[in-house]
């Protein structure tokens, strides 16, 4: 009969006990640090994604339908990138968010409660938050860099140029026309 090794039968008792430890070749502190990042992002991504709903349900005036239509595309592509970083999350042996609460505590973007918010202002905004999700983008992947977590910067990458995107759409949709009308 073979014999266990009682350091892989220890390793594997506390793998049982503790069964959201997805097995990754990234060390423990990589996975902490990286998942740490990896929900500010997705707990701004929330945000965002209900703020983009908040003033694509509350938009008004005379370019209501341009502007309703662009912010529903924009939170359409902000949800969706939600499963995939909760999801990259959990691949690297970490935890996510688990509730409203939660995403309430981690989240960098504010909030906009305003009963009522310009057009133009909503569009500056959302324009802002983008470019600050951006930026954060950028820190996570530096972070990726550090531990080497090459998938996760893949991904990230891809989502900085979503980002920036969003930034150009809500910059140009938000410029008023100079004094030639142009």
């Amino acid at each position: 009969m073979k014999r266990i090794d009682p350091e892989r039968q220890a390793k594997l008792k506390k793998r049982r006990a503790a069964p959201l430890a997805t097995p990754s070749d990234l060390s423990a502190e990589a996975t902490r640090d990286l998942s740490g990042v990896m929900n500010a992002i997705l707990a701004d991504v929330f945000a965002l994604y209900l703020k983009t709903k908040n003033f694509h349900w509350h938009m008004s005036g005379p370019h209501f339908r341009d502007y309703h239509v662009l912010l529903d595309e924009q939170a359409t592509e902000i949800f969706a990138m939600t499963d995939d970083i909760a999801e990259r999350v959990r691949k690297i042996g970490g935890p996510t968010i688990k509730s409203i609460g939660h995403i309430a505590r981690q989240q960098r973007i504010l909030d906009n409660d305003a009963d009522f918010v310009q057009p133009l202002d909503m569009l500056a905004e959302l324009r802002e938050d983008n470019k600050q999700l951006s930026g954060n983008l950028r820190e996570a992947h530096e972070m990726c860099d550090t531990h080497r977590d090459i998938a996760t910067a893949s991904l990230i990458e891809n989502w900085i140029d979503e980002t920036e995107r969003r930034t150009w759409f809500l910059f140009e949709a938000s410029r008023e026309a100079d004094s030639t009308g142009h």
